[in-house]
């Protein structure tokens, strides 16, 4: 009596994972719109992360612009992306900062 499995062939099927596909080419020119509390030091805080995971970002691209009221601040930055993983740990730096409301 012969086994039946000895001619089933098993073939591996690449299933891929939505979440670490990009739409992203690396490296890339990458805007990132922060939104915070209008306070000194705030641009600063913000110019300093962003140099800390692009070590060429060029603080004189900066952007800014207030909220209507003038309570608060948009701060946009470009940098350039070398991974998916660099904007992760960007982002997550960013949005932990105690000055920062939004990252976008």
């Amino acid at each position: 009596m012969s086994d039946t499995n000895d001619n089933i062939e098993t073939a591996t099927v690449h299933v891929p994972d939505p979440r670490k596909e990009s739409l992203i080419e690396y490296p890339s020119q990458f805007p990132i719109k922060v939104m915070g509390i209008k306070a000194d030091g705030f641009v600063h805080a913000i110019t300093q992360i962003a140099e800390r995971f692009d070590p060429a970002f060029d603080a004189t691209t900066v952007e800014l612009r207030d909220s209507k009221a003038g309570n608060y601040l948009g701060v946009t930055i470009t940098v350039t992306a070398t991974s998916r993983e660099q904007l992760d740990d960007l982002y997550r730096a960013l949005s932990a900062h105690p000055m920062v409301k939004v990252v976008l």
